[in-house]
């Protein structure tokens, strides 16, 4: 019993001895750790950082001086060569003129393919249309003869000479048979020459205007035509009086 009791106690007391020396052990860092706090400087206020001032007095008399030398030098360039601005403007000058002679030539050209296709289908209409008239006046010469026919047979003595040879016992009935048939022929006929004498007066005068609208255009074209050979000796004229351009001295080596 003694010897259990020893080794209680002994083991009781050691476990005393290392909680004792690990509370110093904190309590001895917890002490370092206010030491340091207390010892690092403190920032109170800090330094705000500034940006230096530029000086707009110099950066402003700098742009000045710069657009001043820009613009001296702009203006001794204008005026170094005239003569060079001079050429480049004449220049400029003849390829304007040169785009709207081309210009006008195109529209010009335009309108006379406009006007030559109006003239066709002008030609193909009188063409079409007289062919018409040319159907219409056979036609009414066919009715006119058939009419002349008519009007023979419609006589009384040919009704007669036309209905003896029926061999009916009422013969008065057969001459007004025929002369009904003879008269509503010619009524028809009448008809219908009539109604070709009416076509062939509007295709002759359809024909008559359209053959004034062939004739408008043709004389047009032909107006134009002589405008353009005139143009063009007028350009060949003025390009021949047109003097020659000086060559342009060639520098000497130095």
């Amino acid at each position: 019993m003694p010897g259990p009791l020893i080794r209680r106690v002994a083991v009781f007391g050691l476990s005393i001895c290392v909680i004792g020396s690990l509370m110093l052990v904190d309590t001895s860092a917890q002490k370092r750790k206010k030491r340091r706090r207390s010892s690092a400087p403190r920032i109170t206020n800090p330094e705000i950082y500034q940006v230096p001032a530029i000086d707009n007095t110099n950066a402003n008399s700098s742009g000045t001086a710069n657009s001043s030398e820009n613009s001296n030098t702009n203006s001794n360039a204008a005026s170094a060569d005239p003569e060079s601005m001079k050429r480049t403007i004449r220049d400029l000058s003849s390829q304007v003129d040169r785009l709207s002679d081309k210009l006008g030539q195109m529209e010009e050209s335009q309108r006379s393919l406009v006007d030559l296709e109006r003239l066709s289908r002008a030609e193909q209409r009188s063409a079409q249309m007289r062919n018409e008239l040319r159907d219409v006046q056979d036609k009414k010469s066919a009715l006119e003869a058939h009419l002349e026919d008519v009007e023979f047979a419609v006589k009384p003595e040919n009704i007669e000479r036309a209905t003896a040879g029926y061999g009916t016992t009422r013969p008065e009935e057969a001459r007004e048979q025929r002369r009904k048939q003879l008269e509503n022929e010619r009524e028809r006929t009448r008809r219908q020459l009539d109604q070709l004498t009416a076509s062939e007066a509007r295709l002759q005068q359809a024909i008559a205007t359209s053959d004034l609208e062939v004739d408008r255009l043709q004389k047009k074209l032909e107006a134009a035509d002589r405008v353009a050979i005139e143009n063009g000796k007028i350009k060949a004229q003025a390009e021949e009086s047109q003097p020659l351009p000086s060559p342009t001295p060639t520098p000497s080596p130095r």
